[in-house]
């Protein structure tokens, strides 16, 4: 059962973050009006992009503690700060899909599979 729901949080916040990096990265036109709207620049979404793809790779890739540890980090700071930009310009309607997608980070991390570290002697 806990492998199950985790397989399938990491699924979904790996589909997000690949998704949303598609979208950020190739600067599609509602998320650039989106981002403009907040008040960011649109270039932003180039370096975002990139990470979200590198987050959603690390969080599939097989081994990588530390990494997916970075990308999950990556994924609770981005979406929370996603959530209150959101909030801040009045859009609250915004604030459910990052918010939903950080527990969902959140749960991921919290059932991911024990780290065997290997030490030498």
């Amino acid at each position: 059962m806990r492998k199950n729901v985790y397989r399938m949080t990491t699924g979904i916040v790996a589909l997000a973050l690949l998704a949303g990096g598609i979208a950020d990265a190739i600067h599609i036109r509602p998320v650039a009006e989106a981002i403009k709207r907040i008040g960011y620049p649109v270039y932003l979404l180039t370096i975002l992009g990139c990470w979200k793809i590198l987050g959603a790779t690390a969080l599939v890739w097989p081994g990588l503690p530390r990494l997916k540890e970075w990308a999950y980090a990556g994924v609770f700071f981005l979406m929370t700060a996603a959530a209150i930009s959101h909030a801040v310009c009045g859009e609250k309607v915004y604030v459910i899909a990052p918010v939903s997608l950080a527990a969902l980070g959140l749960i991921s991390w919290w059932l991911r599979p024990p780290v065997i570290l290997q030490t030498s002697v």
